[in-house]
This record gives structure tokens, C-alpha cells and sequence, in this order.
């Protein structure tokens, strides 16, 4: 550790035991007169002032008796700690070389200060690698990492439906190790998704069992949110056996009740889950505040023996007339689930098809809905849909559980990426009242900083480091739909990251000052 790095830690050791007295000295920045919600459960709000500086809170409480170069006037506002995004697909803007893109305005615009990446099995091995770039480069918001099952399988067995041989499984076991010894938060994976959905339980097992050795979580897109294959109950026991196996903590990632076969079944994943947490296990989650998914017209249409060895192979069986009446009547059962053929709409731009949903896209071309769909995977691998499945019910009973935190999934062409934390405020807060303000600051902040181990983040404290938004709460709101989901959210009038600010007075500023935030693995595992 270089003498600069030690004089600052030193300096963030003494701030973190400074109190209001410290704040006497001045700062760099000083938020005034703001409803303050600090991100820890039970506090109700209050009228105070927070002090920043450097990339650190000097002070937060009722009156800060302190000069300051900038001061930001926040009556009427509320002040709380920057929203930790925990389920997001930002890396096309975090990886752009237009320093404008890497902002990533889209979530800052929602008072994101953080956001976790490498989710649904699809997080970077080489984890030292990228978090080294994004140093580099700079980049709007934090972010966190896991490292992924997905990346990991297709490396060493690609898109077969089979099971690694005892030599690939060690290779497997050494690609999680090395992920977690380059600061990943854990092991995540996408169950639902080929070629991940070809996976045995005991194999993800002894894969966690690796992370967990690291002191890592779990994170899973879960096999089955439906009635898909073995179904949203057995689905749900299967992530806490494989909790329990491995000794590791799991955090579904968007938890739902997919389709009308499972609507109502929210109460019975919560009590499994709630079960499981009176016996001691560590179980978590976050959720998207939207009755909507999207995801690959492949993986929410095509069974998932169809695409085993990949998409070449799946044009294959579509070319096997002998197949086709079962591949048909499969997708007959999938579209089932989906809500029918009025609840599929096309959201991948520049396709005759963009903006429609398939029962209209059927009718143009004067075919049934499951023709119309095997057309368009005919043409293209990667077609995107925004699919209409959940029940509000389900939605509002897993929102209301206080182990669940926010996430958008956002990355898509669908409005969450531009308006999950807004959207969940303006509906689920304000208008239908489905949880108060106080708890919804707290499962956008603190809770998901404890739920993903993030030092000195998501708490308005002293010491702690300064990610905090500042929003009207009379204007703090999604603009976008989905007809029109790239549309910016209103509201957030400042957003600070790491001391800086990201927004001023409503408009984005050039700073860069999101950094990696790579989790330091258990004393001894990496060595």
C-alpha cells in the first residue's frame, strides 16, 4: 500500500468516528435543509444537513455549523443515500468509449448511484480485468460484480444439454474461484436460460460451494418462475437446498410469479422462504416494480431441448418436419404461460415487426401466432419481447416483504431501465400507498448494501462515502412507457457520487466518478 493510500484510509478511520464537531472545519459541499432518510430500517425522516468532503460524509444530523464551498439549498426535497440498483445490465453504456454513454444517464436520472452487474449467469470471469478499465475509463454510477455460470459453462462445455465430465467440473470450480478471488460478489446464474438450464442441482452446488469458501453469495434468475419445467415451488426449494448445501447465503434475483398457471403463488414462495429463515438460512431478494418482463422471444417460446447445441441447431429442428408438430405444440403450451399472443410485444428496434404485439403481427401476415414467431427466430437470433404476465396482487405482496430490495433489470428495450426507482415511488409509494417513503429509501439503500456486503455504502453516516440523491417528491416520476421506454426520469434535482456531483441542479454534469467496488474475498481463501 503506497504512503498516499495509507494517509487515506487513515483519514477515513478518523472520519468515520467524527461527529458533529469535525464538521466545524468546513467542507467541500453542504446539503441544507432537506427531509433526510438515512437507508436504516425505522427512520421516519427529518430536517437536517449533510457535509461532504472529499468522497466522504463529514457530517449528517439536524444542524451543521459548518462553511462550505458550495452549498445546495434542499427545503422541501428529500435527501437519501444513492439507490443501489441491485439486478442490472448497464455494461453496453459502462463499456462505450463515448465518455457521455458511460454516465449511464438512464439510471443516474433515477437517483442510482450503484449498480450490479453481472447478473442472470452472464458476469465476466476476469473480473481484475474490467473493474482495472473501469478505473480507467471512468464510468457514472459504482458497480459491483458477480462472476457468471453462463460465461463459465459455454467456456468449458458451450451450448450442449449434458453434464461436465469430473475434469471440466474442476475447471468450472476453478473459473468461480478465480472470479471470487478478483472481487465478485458471488456466483450468479440464470436457470431459466439455455445453455444454463441444462445444469443438475448438484452441479451448481459444488459451483457455490466455491463462492461461499470466498465468502461469497448466490444470486439466481431461478429455473422455473412459471410452470416452465419443474415450476415456481419446486424452483424455489431447489435455490434454498442449494443455499443449504453449500453453506452460502441466496438472493433471488426479480422474484415474481410468472404467468396466470402460478398467479397467487407469491404467498407460498413467501412462506418458504420465510420458513427458511426461521431456520437460520440466509435468504434474500430484489424485485422490478413492473407487471412486464422481457426477454428473448427464444427463451420465452422455444423449449429448451430445441435449442440445445445453440441456434444453428435450433433452425435445424425447425427444418425437421418431423419435429415440428411437437415443437409447435410445445410452443403452443409456452405461449400459454406467456399470457397468449395480445401479451407479446416486440421491442427490438428497426424490424417490420418493432412495436407490435404478435397476435397483430399473426393477423398482418395472415398466419397463426406461433408461424409468426417461428418466422421471426428464422430470421433473427436475438429478438427481444416485452412479455405481460404478472398479477399486481403478486407484485404488491413481494414488494412488501422486508427482505426484498429494488432492482430494474434494466439494459433493455422496455421503460424499467429508465424508470424502475421512479416508477416504484410515483405507483407504489404516492399513489397506492403499498409501502411508505421511509421504507421504500430503505430497500433501494441500506438493505441492498447489507444484502450485497457494500462497505460504507447505502447509510447516510459519518465516514461513510458519499453517494446521496436529493429528489422532489412532488415531481420525482417515470416519463417513460412502453411504446416510449428510453425517456428520462424527473426529479432528481442532485446526485452525488463518491463526493462529486453527477447531477446539478437537474442537469448531468461531466464527472466520472462511479468506481469498482470489488468485494474482498474471506482472510486466506485466495492464497
Amino acid at each position: 500500500m503506497t504512503m498516499r493510500w495509507k494517509m487515506q484510509a487513515a483519514l477515513a478511520v478518523l472520519a468515520a468516528f467524527a461527529g458533529p464537531a469535525a464538521a466545524q472545519q468546513g467542507a467541500d459541499l453542504l446539503i441544507r435543509g432537506g427531509t433526510i432518510y438515512d437507508g436504516s430500517e425505522g427512520n421516519k425522516g427529518y430536517t437536517g444537513d449533510i457535509a461532504i468532503t472529499g468522497d466522504r460524509i463529514t457530517y449528517v444530523g439536524p444542524k451543521a455549523n459548518v462553511t462550505a464551498r458550495r452549498t445546495i439549498d434542499a427545503k422541501g426535497m428529500v435527501v437519501a443515500p444513492g439507490f443501489i440498483d441491485g439486478h442490472n445490465h448497464s455494461q453496453r453504456w459502462l463499456d462505450n468509449p463515448d465518455a457521455k454513454e458511460r454516465r449511464v444517464e438512464p439510471f443516474l436520472a433515477q437517483g442510482v448511484t450503484t449498480v450490479i452487474i453481472g447478473v442472470d449467469g452472464r458476469g465476466e470471469i476476469e473480473l481484475k480485468s474490467q473493474f482495472d478499465r473501469y478505473r480507467r475509463t471512468g464510468t457514472g454510477p459504482n458497480m459491483a460484480s458477480y462472476v457468471g455460470y453462463s460465461t463459465i459453462r459455454e467456456r468449458i462445455i458451450g451450448q450442449d444439454a449434458r453434464a461436465p465430465n469430473p475434469a471440466e467440473l474442476a475447471t468450472e470450480k476453478q473459473l468461480v474461484a478465480k472470479g471470487m478471488c478478483e472481487g465478485a460478489l458471488g456466483l450468479s446464474t440464470g436457470l431459466f436460460y439455455a445453455p444454463q438450464s441444462f445444469a443438475k442441482t448438484d452441479e451448481i452446488i459444488e459451483l457455490a460451494k466455491e463462492a461461499s469458501k470466498r465468502g461469497g453469495i448466490y444470486d439466481t434468475h431461478q429455473r422455473d418462475e412459471s410452470s416452465y419445467s419443474i415450476g415456481i415451488i419446486a424452483s424455489t426449494q431447489e435455490v434454498l437446498r442449494i443455499g443449504r448445501e453449500a453453506n452460502i447465503p441466496v438472493h433471488f434475483s426479480h422474484i415474481k410469479a410468472l404467468g396466470e398457471d402460478v398467479w397467487g403463488k407469491s404467498a407460498d414462495v413467501i412462506r418458504l422462504i420465510n420458513e427458511a429463515k426461521a431456520r437460520g438460512q440466509n435468504v434474500t431478494a430484489n424485485q422490478y416494480p413492473w407487471l412486464a418482463s422481457h426477454t428473448g422471444l427464444s427463451a420465452a417460446l422455444v423449449p429448451r431441448w430445441v435449442v440445445d447445441g445453440g441456434y444453428p441447431a435450433m433452425i435445424k429442428r425447425f427444418n425437421d418436419t418431423a419435429l415440428m408438430p411437437k415443437i409447435r405444440q410445445e410452443m403452443t403450451d409456452n405461449l400459454r404461460r406467456r399470457n397468449g399472443p395480445h401479451a407479446i410485444l416486440f421491442s427490438n428496434p428497426g424490424k417490420p415487426w418493432s412495436g407490435k404485439y404478435l397476435d397483430e403481427v399473426a393477423k398482418e401476415w395472415k398466419v397463426d401466432p406461433i408461424e409468426a414467431a417461428i418466422r421471426i427466430l428464422r430470421q433473427t437470433e436475438r429478438e427481444s419481447i416485452v412479455s405481460f404476465n404478472m398479477s399486481q396482487g403478486d407484485v404488491d405482496n413481494f414488494m412488501k416483504q422486508p427482505w426484498v430490495s429494488t432492482s430494474s433489470d434494466g439494459g433493455s428495450n422496455h421503460p424499467r431501465t429508465y424508470s424502475s426507482l421512479s416508477i416504484k415511488y410515483d405507483e407504489y409509494v404516492k399513489k397506492r400507498k403499498v409501502i411508505d417513503l421511509p421504507t421504500y429509501v430503505r430497500r433501494s439503500s441500506g438493505l441492498a448494501a447489507d444484502q450485497y456486503s457494500l462497505v460504507q455504502r447505502g447509510y447516510l453516516k459519518n465516514g461513510y462515502y458519499a453517494d446521496i440523491v436529493v429528489f422532489n417528491p412532488n415531481t420525482f416520476a417515470p416519463k417513460s412507457d412502453y411504446v416510449h421506454p428510453a425517456v428520462l426520469s424527473t426529479g432528481v434535482t442532485n446526485l452525488v457520487v463518491n463526493g462529486k456531483l453527477a447531477i446539478d441542479n437537474g442537469k448531468f454534469t461531466d464527472a466520472l466518478s462511479g468506481r469498482p467496488l470489488p468485494r474482498t474475498p474471506k482472510a486466506g481463501s485466495c492464497t
